[in-house]
């Protein structure tokens, strides 16, 4: 495998791989860059030009072949850039990565600086240039007559002042000196940034002073590439520079990886509230992108956030510095961080970005952070905040951030110009720290640090800056002391954040679900493999951690942890970052055994940074290894001169090739060790430690993400259609992961609610899942935008991009005409809809709703509905209208996404997004040739996964929007044979549903449909039905009742079949109907059916015996235990699942088949009919063997005191249920007794009591099961299981009663 960061067993341990130069070509000339943008609008000093690699030493390594576009591209990112004597010319620092499509990685560092041009052709193109520019901008820039008027129109006098000035500093070859940009490079295989820009700095320092070096250049260059060795893990390193010693450390295997760059100066520039954003947003996966004007700012902010995911590693594409000529990477529909160069003068609203759902801005230079859409708070972020705090205040850094930054600049005008001193990068204030801290202390982080501190009992007042440690008084340290305090407070802060993981996942083994097959086949089989049990892991989790941990574990970077875990069974085996978290791992369970802290959202500190000081400190007090020192080479007479100020040409015979043996390798290490250490170096990074793992690593990438990293090298056009083709092709295969996952874990619990299977979904999960699907479709829809929104969507330059090609080049540029505004909150999608409602409407010649134009088609929706209800009809822009009247929702995005949930749950997303496409001219005007949308053949797949959504019920867009208001339309069917019309009460209705209820509605005589509005009641559970018994006539025969809302067209069906009016049936004024949702048809049966559906026969079993017995069906004993059983286990399942899965509690109550039906069945099994055509209720049976209890408590004749207890309980709920005010007549009553009994867990006294109660005898014949005492011992029994759960019951049937 090819990879700096770890090559073949043949790659040596050597410090550098290559010494690279950049700069101009004086052969070639001045070649414009045109891929670096806007360029002949700027003067010609102020143009890029491209630069070359110069030269390179050694020519190429086996291990690490040269990749020369990536370096040159990488070390001068915006390419040459010129200067004159009047311009600043200070060294720039930089460093960069180069990460290979396979993920491994090589590191750059370079110093660029400027150097005389020395060549006439040069100087002369420069004055050639600027005649040409300044002819060309005399002819655009010719005042009209009226000045003012000119200026005020344009608005531009600012700019005009400037390029007027621009102008006149001009490049004058008489009387100006030209300068060229120049750059040196190392690139190396790990990353010791602290030293390599020591090395640079000092070879750089050697051709700007007086004096020459001790030695030529090339012993310096030579030593650095062939004689200094990588340190081994654990160790220390010394060698030489030009002017002095360099030191360097690595971490042994059991700590923290290696990491080098300035943790301070990321919280120093961004505070720590942005940085744990930043952090948050990088762990979820979603699109990150930084913007400085500095690319090692960039570089410091990305390698931090990356080195603070300890154990975790970004899986996707990952460019801190993003060349200038890759920008249309920031197309890419994948997760990625990357770091774009600003050049100071445009602002974050002239950024022109493809897409900004899932993105997260970070304007570096301005202290700035945009975030994501429900972004979800990091588990103990307060506290996590706190501690972090509380380190940076002990090493003199304010937890705000550096004050130069804009937030908080008005809060710096009271300060006197002299406390601040200039610091060339950030501008910190000098002096005390506590200073610093007394200045934040108005901010409103701090105060919120601080109320939280209060509780846990410490002060900040007291915290004072960091006291050196006594040990650091006995170690004499090698560095000098600001580097060894940046080396300790990158432990700490490190610590700190691993800390956070270790307490998160301390038991996260025991959830691993390890394949039961061999490696091969679970590797084939990987796609379809769940390797992590995340409902049991969430389940365990406090409350408040839930949002975020349930999105994390959906994340490319959580699966690929996992994947090592599994893949890794021994310790010889273990990758080293895995060794490390498992280690830390087991000292928590270990301390956990003593003080079980796990499972609660109890803060724990770090309390390893100790002993990680101490090693560092330890290795840099005692230099373990010191590496030969440079010396003379066998040079030619005459070689090795150099003129001040330039830096030479280098001798490359001496230099591309290495010493024939290497006096170090061979003293110090055996090939075994170097070859280990190659490993362990190589793993540091990537993770991988033999062929086996490394395939198989390859092959899990691919599997989330697509394009893994983009090739930087110079873009034909082929180059760049053959990357939009791994995007598409990418996003295809996603969108086929996702619904197949989706799927199967609805599918999942479904089955569990049938009883096959156990649970494995929670709400948070589905949540989680559904967001992800919309940042899929948000990706999407981005991917090839041809048009940069407006938020208003009506004045689009459609045209604002155009790809103009450039027949001399054969490249392809971007030529930026116009920049609209950018807002926040933009959506892709929402932008299609939009311009396709507009379109919609543009085509309709009048502008009514009601018209075809609007209403797609009045096909109704295939719903088990009565053709009384009329149907609801499809349409895509009434689905739009309904989003957008919700005021609640505030953003494009917001707009967007709950459109999709909608869509969801009405089942008809991919029948929409086919329509929404299937206007092409649109699509076309939108979209570039390459974009997922249109490629015909993908998008056709893309929609044939999402219509496999249709399989299973969402309720996604119901339980999310729980305060918006709905309106919902009633149906009331009485019999047809028993007049309806003839009714003369006055009747009402109240609907409740799993959020709420609508109170009592009065209803117009004799009209019975109608439309109303409330706040969302969630799914429907029970409607009361009655009326107040007015009039002639107040009988009234209802069928059924049907609600549906009208949003989401969910259609409920309340079965009745009982009269409401005195004398008839059980006398009852009023019912509670307990409904059940309609399940729609397959979308499949797309014609028109005008017959009604069979229908069940409505579910209330007629509740009385009447002279025909056989007008219900009489079940036999074994039927009646086996409903009873039914519907108990029915309950306890209910109770299993987790809380916001569990669905309708009064439909297992009240039924069809639910608990009240069945002992229904019980007490009517045998029951004696005394009279013809008189109905015996079995509520009249329960109020006999009341009178019997209360009589025997008169004559005080009562058996023993348990027994009386349950007769006075029993007593007490029969006189409460006949006390209440409503009308619900006896099975009504009977109803109400089953549910308390059911909520205070007395149904099985009652069943006792009433089985030994010598009015049973009197009522019951000798065959029934009440008299049945071994039936009557299994149904306690039965009963008794419902006793451990805490069973609430919805108000709608225990109303008026207070017992």
């Amino acid at each position: 495998m090819s990879g700096g960061s770890g090559g073949g067993s043949s790659a040596p341990g050597r410090f550098a791989d290559y010494f690279v130069i950049c700069g101009l070509d004086t052969e070639t000339g001045l070649e414009p860059d045109e891929l670096s943008g806007e360029n002949f609008e700027q003067t010609p000093l102020r143009r890029t030009f491209k630069s070359k690699v110069l030269a390179r030493y050694p020519e190429n390594v086996e291990w690490n072949p040269f990749d020369q576009d990536a370096v040159g591209m990488l070390c001068m990112p915006k390419g040459l850039a010129f200067k004159t004597q009047a311009d600043s010319r200070e060294p720039q620092f930089h460093s960069f990565i180069i990460t290979r499509e396979d993920g491994s990685r090589t590191f750059g560092f370079s110093l660029t600086f400027f150097e005389e041009v020395t060549s006439k052709q040069i100087c002369s193109a420069m004055q050639t240039l600027y005649h040409m520019h300044n002819a060309e901008y005399d002819i655009l820039h010719t005042p009209p007559t009226n000045d003012k008027d000119s200026c005020s129109s344009t608005g531009d006098c600012n700019g005009t002042s400037v390029s007027k000035l621009q102008r006149f500093n001009s490049y004058d070859i008489s009387r100006d000196t030209l300068y060229v940009s120049k750059c040196i490079c190392l690139i190396t295989p790990m990353s010791f940034m602290k030293a390599c820009k020591k090395v640079l700095e000092q070879l750089h320092q050697a051709v700007t002073s007086p004096q020459p070096p001790p030695l030529p250049l090339e012993s310096y260059i030579y030593n650095i590439l062939y004689e200094v060795p990588l340190p081994p893990a654990g160790r220390s390193l010394k060698f030489s520079g030009v002017y002095g010693p360099i030191i360097c450390q690595r971490p042994s295997t059991n700590e923290l990886p290696l990491f080098d760059f300035p943790v301070k100066e990321v919280f120093e520039l961004l505070g720590v509230e942005n940085v744990v954003q930043l952090f948050t947003c990088a762990l979820l996966e979603f699109q990150i992108l930084l913007y400085s004007q500095h690319y090692q700012r960039l570089m410091t902010v990305a390698e931090t956030i990356t080195a603070l995911m300890f154990p975790f590693q970004w899986q996707h594409v990952y460019v801190p510095i993003l060349p200038a000529s890759l920008l249309h990477f920031l197309d890419a529909p994948v997760p990625y961080l990357m770091g774009l160069h600003s050049n100071g003068l445009d602002d974050r609203s002239k950024l022109e970005l493809p897409q900004e759902a899932n993105l997260c801005f970070v304007d570096v230079d301005n202290h700035f952070i945009e975030l994501p859409e429900d972004l979800p708070q990091f588990p103990n972020k307060l506290e996590f905040i706190q501690e972090i705090s509380e380190i940076l205040m002990a090493f003199g850094i304010p937890p705000e951030g550096n004050l130069h930054c804009s937030e908080s600049a008005s809060k710096m005008k009271s300060l006197r110009a002299c406390d601040l001193v200039s610091d060339k990068r950030n501008g910190n204030i000098a002096g005390s720290p506590l200073n610093s801290y007394e200045l934040l202390k108005e901010n409103e982080t701090i105060a919120r640090l601080q109320a939280l501190v209060k509780r846990t009992g410490v002060s900040l007042e007291k915290l004072g800056v960091r006291e050196e440690t006594s040990s650091k008084k006995d170690l004499k340290i090698q560095c000098d002391e600001e580097e060894f305090k940046i080396y300790q407070l990158n432990i700490h802060i490190r610590e700190v954040f691993a800390n956070r993981f270790t307490q998160m996942f301390a038991d996260y083994e025991v959830f691993v679900i390890q394949p039961s097959q061999d490696k091969e086949s679970w590797f084939t089989n990987r796609e379809q493999m769940q390797n992590f049990d995340k409902a049991s892991f969430l389940s365990d989790q406090p409350e408040p951690y839930l949002p975020f941990l349930s999105r994390f574990l959906e994340t490319q970077m959580f699966a690929s942890f996992i994947d090592n875990k599994i893949m890794c069974h021994d310790e010889d085996d273990k990758d080293p970052v895995l060794r490390v978290f498992d280690s830390r791992v087991d000292k928590i369970r270990l301390l956990n055994v003593r003080t079980p802290t796990l499972r609660t959202s109890m803060y724990q500190k770090c309390t390893t940074t100790d002993e990680a000081e101490k090693s560092i400190e330890l290795r840099l007090a005692k230099i373990d290894h010191t590496a030969v020192h440079p010396h003379l080479l066998d040079m030619k007479i005459g070689q090795g001169k150099y003129e001040l100020g330039f830096f030479p040409k280098l001798q490359s015979d001496v230099l591309s090739t290495g010493p024939a043996s290497n006096k170090w390798t061979k003293r110090n290490a055996p090939a075994q060790w170097r070859r280990k250490d190659r490993q362990k170096q190589h793993t540091e990074h990537l993770r991988l430690d033999n062929d086996q793992r490394e395939k198989y690593i390859q092959e899990a990438r691919n599997l989330g993400s697509t394009i893994r990293q983009p090739k930087l090298s110079n873009l034909s056009p082929s180059v760049i259609a053959q990357t939009n083709w791994k995007f598409v092709e990418g996003l295809l295969k996603e969108c086929r992961n996702k619904t197949k996952r989706m799927l199967v874990e609805k599918m999942g619990r479904e089955a569990v609610e049938l009883g096959h299977g156990e649970v494995n979904i929670t709400g948070v999960e589905e949540n989680t899942l559904i967001a992800s699907l919309c940042d899929l479709l948000e990706r999407i829809w981005s991917h090839g935008l041809q048009v940069k929104q407006d938020r208003s969507c009506t004045a689009f330059v459609l045209e604002d991009r155009a790809s103009v090609y450039s027949a001399s080049t054969q490249i392809w540029a971007f030529q930026t005409t116009r920049r609209p505004t950018l807002h926040k909150g933009k959506s892709a999608l929402w932008s299609h809809l939009l311009h396709y409602l507009e379109n919609r409407q543009r085509k309709t010649t009048s502008g009514s709703f009601s018209t075809s134009g609007i209403l797609l088609d009045s096909e109704r929706r295939k719903s088990d509905t009565s053709p009384a209800m009329s149907p609801l009809r499809i349409s895509l822009i009434q689905d739009m209208r309904h989003i957008q009247n919700i005021s609640e929702i505030k953003t494009d995005v917001g707009k967007a996404r709950a459109w999709v949930r909608l869509s969801m749950e009405k089942k008809l997303l991919s029948r929409h997004l086919k329509q929404l496409l299937s206007d092409h001219e649109l699509t076309k005007k939108l979209y570039k040739r390459y974009a997922f949308l249109r490629c015909d053949d993908e998008k056709e797949q893309f929609l044939y996964h999402l219509l496999s959504f249709n399989a299973v019920d969402y309720f996604c867009f119901t339980n999310v929007f729980t305060t918006i208001l709905i309106p919902y339309h009633i149906l009331i069917v009485p019999s047809k044979k028993l007049g309806g019309s003839m009714f003369t009460a006055n009747p009402w209705i109240c609907i409740s549903g799993e959020l709420g209820e609508t109170g009592v509605l009065q209803i117009p005589r004799n009209i019975l449909e109608m439309t109303f509005e409330c706040q969302n009641l969630g799914k429907l559970t029970t409607v009361q039905i009655g009326h107040d018994n007015s009039g002639l006539y107040a009988k009234w025969l209802v069928e059924y009742v049907m609600v549906r809302n009208e949003i989401t067209g969910h259609t409920y069906k309340f079965p009745c079949g009982r009269w409401l009016g005195k004398g008839m049936d059980d006398g009852s004024l009023e019912r509670i109907l307990v409904g059940e949702l309609l399940t729609s048809h397959t979308e499949v049966d797309e014609r028109q059916c005008r017959t009604p559906p069979l229908q069940q026969s409505p579910s209330m079993i007629r509740r009385f015996v009447t002279i025909s017995p056989n007008n219900k069906p009489k079940l036999n004993t074994g039927q009646i235990q086996e409903a009873i059983g039914e519907a108990v286990n029915g309950i306890v399942k209910h109770f299993h699942k987790p809380e916001k899965e569990r669905g309708s509690l009064t439909l297992l109550l009240c039924g069809e088949s639910g608990l009240v039906s069945a002992l229904e069945q019980v007490f009517q099994h045998g029951f004696k009919s005394p009279r013809l055509f008189k109905n015996v209720f079995i509520w009249d049976f329960l109020e006999k063997a009341q009178t019997y209890y209360e009589t025997l408590e008169q004559n005080e004749m009562v058996p023993e005191e348990n027994w009386q207890t349950r007769a006075r309980n029993f007593c007490r709920f029969i006189t409460a249920i006949n006390n209440t005010p409503r009308n619900i007549g006896k099975d009504g009553k009977f109803q109400m007794l089953v549910c308390l009994g059911a909520r205070d867990h007395l149904l099985h006294h009652w069943i006792a009591l009433l089985a030994d109660c010598p009015i049973t005898a009197q009522m019951y014949e000798d065959i029934a099961l009440i008299k049945d005492h071994t039936l009557v011992n299994s149904l306690i029994r039965v009963l008794q299981t419902l006793q451990e759960f805490n069973i609430t019951l919805e108000a709608s049937l225990v109303k008026g009663i207070d017992i």
